[in-house]
């Protein structure tokens, strides 16, 4: 059946059902009218972006300003991971212990009070390898650590985010900051996250929102022998002419977690330069995002393993979800092969008599 033409008179433009179920319609097939006003659509969509740019400006701001009464809360906890600080019986209290002490008949609370005492002089300072707990419990952590990085993050004693300032372009700084040890002589590690909050001139259509844009790491002074992001090897070479036999040692990359501080340079999360860099890019920018604002608001949580339970209970709705529309479109697609198949003329053998 033949598209319907724009109706002369009324200025409405009738296209046939067909054409637009599934395919976005075409602006060039559009009457020069009817295009005019989507022009005058789009610069009001545009306008929006802007307006919406602003919005997560503010947003911004709000976390610069929510980071500095947060602070005292992680200068706390940090006092009492490393053992600085001991905590009072009424600020250790939690729901937890009372219902514990409940279950307990009185034989086992005496018996409990005996060990706590002879283990007395053995208790541990703070909570002993905190970070390092987390880092081997989240799962796009530990596919970074490896074994040889283990020692070092047992030095770990913080992970700190510092917002830029109203006057410096958007950015986040996440430090790390470790107690003296053998390894490498900086006390802070630092990454630097730029962001970008601004429609992009040429596909202003495609903002959604603060985006990080770049990240820049540190220089890790490392004390000779320890770089864990090199490893050594020995290599034989002959001679050609003389037929002689040395040994060369030389080094090469090795994966680490503190790569993570040497990162590879790009424009942005799509750099045009390779589906593998723009992939590299990207998981570094969801693994800053991921420190930022899940693993250092609620590094408690993850130690203890409470919030991998609900990242993964989201995990799986949203995973449900998905299922539920493959399933519907898969019912679909089901009964249109169905209805092709029984439209089809069967072989001989198969017929119906």
């Amino acid at each position: 059946m033949a598209g319907r033409k724009e109706s002369k008179g009324k200025g409405e433009l009738i296209i046939a059902a067909d054409k637009l179920e599934g395919f976005p319609l075409a602006e060039s097939a559009l009457p020069k009218a009817v295009k005019r006003r989507v022009h005058a659509l789009k610069r009001l969509q545009l306008q929006y972006a802007h307006t919406e740019a602003q919005f997560y400006q503010e947003v911004h701001e709000l976390e610069r300003k929510y980071a500095a009464l947060y602070q005292p809360l992680f200068d706390k906890r940090r006092s009492v991971v490393t053992g600085a600080v001991e905590p009072t019986d009424e600020e250790c209290e939690w729901q937890s212990d009372r219902e514990e002490d409940e279950d307990l008949t009185e034989g086992l609370k005496k018996k409990a009070v005996l060990e706590e005492k002879s283990d007395a002089g053995e208790a541990p300072k703070g909570i002993p390898e905190f970070w390092l707990t987390i880092f081997r419990t989240v799962p796009m952590l530990s596919e970074m650590l490896q074994e040889h990085d283990e020692p070092i993050l047992k030095h770990l004693q913080d992970i700190t985010v510092k917002f830029s300032e109203p006057d410096q372009p958007m950015s986040f700084i996440l430090e790390f900051h470790f107690e003296p040890n053998s390894f490498f002589s900086n006390t802070v590690l630092t990454k630097l996250y730029k962001m970008k909050a601004e429609p992009d001139d040429t596909d202003p259509f495609s903002f959604e929102g603060t985006e990080i844009v770049d990240c820049e790491g540190c220089t890790i002074s490392w004390n000779k022998g320890k770089d864990v992001t090199v490893k050594t090897i020995k290599k034989k070479q002959k001679h050609k002419g003389r037929g002689t036999v040395r040994t060369i040692t030389k080094q090469i990359p090795q994966d680490s977690f503190f790569n993570f501080f040497n990162p590879i340079k790009g424009k942005g999360p799509f750099t045009g330069e390779g589906p593998d860099l723009d992939l590299t890019l990207t998981a570094d920018f969801e693994i800053g995002h991921l420190f930022r604002d899940r693993i250092v608001p609620r590094a408690v949580l993850y130690f203890t393993g409470e919030a991998l339970d609900e990242d993964m209970s989201i995990d799986e709705e949203e995973y449900e979800e998905g299922d539920e529309e493959l399933d519907e479109e898969g019912d679909e697609d089901d009964e249109e092969d169905f209805e092709r198949k029984a439209d089809e003329p069967q072989p001989a053998e198969c017929k119906q008599q």
